[in-house]
């Protein structure tokens, strides 16, 4: 056996993201790390493996006749009017970046469901179109993302169908994988998000600014190339019996 062998370990560096489609700081996080992402230009060298996570797995499926101005402020025991103030900063910060936070229209719904569909256009190849789009659909445009009719919606704008949509919702298997994103999350004591792993070796937390991202990008990225370019070595320290398929052994 050569010393090296040359075989591609994996062929895109994985990048893992816990999210939590009711965040609006994953949302922004999202939008500043995709810019750090084209900023390099590296985006065929990454799969991007997006995570559940649920801030308040709490909140009754249905619609909400609660506005989130008044979730927020009864969450943290807040003044209705210091709920707006802190609102007000995430609209500013959104702004900054392209992003629309129309917080006054905003349904307060439980995410389980937008979860499982999104489990579900990750399959599909499809994980990063559901993200941006269920993000748009809560903060901008004032969905209700528990209701079937709009998740299916969103579910056709991305090229899910109405029975891709269903089969999200009704199959055990896309709640499993939600819950065992959330049970990974506390294992590596995850407490909050967004939240960004990078080949399993960097992480960061929060919606950093673009800078941070390139760096912590183009770290990973060069080990995770030298690492593909050592390939598996060979330790062996000297000849050793073997068997091969064809019955020789030595």
């Amino acid at each position: 056996m050569s010393q090296t062998t040359n075989q591609a370990i994996s062929q895109k560096m994985q990048i893992e993201i816990w999210s939590d489609v009711m965040c609006p700081y994953c949302y922004l996080g999202k939008t500043k790390f995709d810019t750090a992402l084209a900023q390099l230009g590296k985006s065929s060298d990454v799969e991007i493996i997006w995570k559940s996570f649920q801030l308040d797995p709490s909140i009754p499926d249905g619609k909400s006749n609660q506005s989130n101005y008044e979730y927020v402020a009864q969450k943290y025991g807040w003044s209705l009017e210091r709920s707006k103030q802190a609102h007000a900063g995430i609209v500013q910060a959104g702004q900054e970046v392209g992003l629309v936070y129309n917080f006054e229209d905003m349904q307060v719904a439980n995410t389980l469901k937008a979860h499982r569909v999104i489990k579900y256009a990750q399959e599909k190849g499809l994980g990063s179109e559901a993200e941006d789009r269920f993000f748009k659909a809560y903060f901008t445009e004032g969905k209700d993302i528990s209701d079937t009719a709009t998740l299916k919606e969103i579910g056709n704008s991305i090229g899910l169908s109405d029975q891709d949509v269903e089969a999200a919702l009704s199959e055990n298997t896309y709640a499993q994988a939600v819950n065992s994103d959330i049970q990974e999350a506390r294992a590596l004591q995850i407490s909050g998000v967004p939240f960004f792993i990078f080949d399993r070796k960097y992480a960061v937390s929060g919606a950093q600014p673009p800078e941070i991202f390139v760096q912590v990008l183009q770290q990973s990225l060069a080990e995770w190339s030298q690492a593909q370019s050592a390939g598996i070595q060979d330790l062996s320290t000297e000849d050793a019996a073997t068997c091969k398929p064809d019955g020789d052994c030595d």
